[in-house]
């Protein structure tokens, strides 16, 4: 059996292939990479998490989306769908098909055995290229591990990482904490 050929595209072929694919594809420097199917934990922490943000930011001036919002860097051209987002003030686009945002605050990343690596590393040091971003969280779908990257004022980075089921951490550009026991309910590990 052959390898599968690598397709490399512009960022402009990308997004009209992107816009008519039934399948979501991350972009950087032209090549274009399949975004791999989710877990049933990896659902159920989505959903809790979604479902706890969107009505801590009611009032607010930060909107969350899911992952069906694409996110687009230009500095290092990655295109890429983070499981969540946050949005605050004026939402910024790439273009005038309103799809595609440019300057996301908070960015929630939820890890699996497959995406582990590039998620904490070479993702990470994309997503440290958007201005906007003041939060990078990963939340592992495979344990209970929640990591929490936050910008400060001279451009560094703060780690904290938590595995505390009662732990509770503040995502302070938004204004918002989250419990562990929140985002892991109903999450059943499998064992091995």
């Amino acid at each position: 059996m052959r390898a599968a050929e690598k397709i490399y595209l512009t960022p402009k072929a990308f997004l009209e292939f992107e816009r008519e694919s039934y399948i979501k594809h991350e972009y950087l420097n032209g090549e274009v990479f399949v975004m791999s199917k989710s877990s049933i934990p990896h659902n159920i922490i989505f959903s809790n998490i979604f479902g706890d943000v969107i009505n801590k930011l009611k009032g607010k001036k930060c909107r969350p989306f899911g992952s069906d919002l694409r996110i687009h860097i230009p500095i290092n051209s990655l295109f890429t769908y983070p499981d969540l987002s946050i949005v605050c003030d004026k939402i910024e686009t790439t273009d005038d098909k309103f799809d595609t945002v440019t300057n996301p605050t908070v960015i929630f990343e939820i890890l699996s055995a497959s995406t582990r690596d590039y998620d904490l590393g070479k993702k990470f040091m994309l997503y440290r290229q958007i201005p906007s971003l003041k939060h990078y969280i990963m939340i592992d779908s495979e344990e209970v591990r929640v990591i929490i990257y936050t910008r400060k004022a001279d451009e560094t980075w703060i780690l904290k990482e938590m595995t505390n089921i009662n732990a509770v951490f503040e995502i302070f550009t938004v204004d918002i904490s989250l419990d562990l026991e929140t985002i892991y309910e109903n999450v059943t590990f499998k064992t091995f």
